[in-house]
């Protein structure tokens, strides 16, 4: 069972659901070491202090903020943790919207509430209502030493907590738009409708695997092994500009079809 990484409590109205809370992702990169290319030799890195040269330990180093006039501000664990700041301790609801309402393009990472022994019926109160309603709660939370804008919602039994980049953290996207002049037929519009028609389908994320990691693996057992890599196989398309956007969009129907067919046996 993993860590929770926060103990606090979730605060609507006058009613408190005391939480503990936990990653619910775990990212699956395979992992390297720096080594000298040479000889395979592990490479350290170690921390110095510019100003009196000496090797620093770990756990004596602290977080410094620099003023504009060169000053440095050393803050502690102590002073992270004891914060003038609410939500330090408290997940505060500040409003409840729809879900459909919120840009995904907010969202960073998601965790899970567990309710304590004394949470258990409010915790259970708030993911029925939420469902019921077909609502989140938009909360306000500090973790990991930040305070986020966040969504709590209700999946199956569980209520799970979507930390969010505030607006003014989100770039604006303009400059990656396509020319406002570029118009497609209303041909093309329906022959790429039957192109996703032929690839739609219910989502199971189950059906997808790491291509690029499983590949990586291979690479890395045959290091190990001391034998050839196995070859690689170029399945990209085709790259240049799009002659004939009709003549493509029949062709990928096309091929869309015959897999369907034969997935279908």
């Amino acid at each position: 069972m993993p860590r929770s990484i926060w103990k606090g409590a979730v605060s609507f109205g006058l009613v408190t659901i005391p939480v503990k809370v936990y990653g619910a992702t775990e990212d699956k990169d395979v992992s390297f070491r720096q080594v000298h290319a040479d000889d395979g030799g592990r490479i350290r890195q170690q921390r110095v202090c510019e100003k009196c040269g000496e090797v620093v330990a770990f756990a004596d180093i602290a977080k410094g903020f620099e003023a504009s006039d060169g000053r440095m501000a050393v803050l502690t664990d102590d002073d992270f943790s004891h914060l003038p700041l609410s939500t330090l301790k408290t997940v505060d609801v500040v409003q409840f919207v729809a879900g459909s309402e919120v840009d995904p393009t907010f969202f960073q990472r998601t965790y899970f509430l567990e309710p304590e022994a004394t949470g258990q019926k409010p915790y259970v109160l708030l993911r029925d209502a939420l469902a019921g309603e077909n609502k989140v709660a938009v909360v306000k939370v500090a973790l990991r030493q930040r305070e986020s804008l966040a969504l709590i919602r209700p999946k199956g039994d569980l209520l799970l907590l979507h930390t969010m980049y505030w607006p003014d953290e989100l770039r604006e996207g303009d400059f990656a738009a396509p020319k406002a002049e570029v118009q497609v037929t209303d041909a093309e519009l329906e022959m790429a409708r039957m192109l996703i028609g032929q690839l739609e389908g219910e989502f199971d994320p189950a059906a997808y695997s790491d291509s690029y990691r499983e590949a990586l693996l291979e690479v890395v057992e045959a290091k190990l092994a001391g034998t050839a890599a196995p070859e690689s196989e170029d399945t990209s398309a085709p790259a240049g500009d799009v002659v004939d956007l009709m003549a493509a969009l029949k062709a990928s129907v096309d091929a869309a079809k015959k897999r369907r067919e034969a997935a279908a046996g």
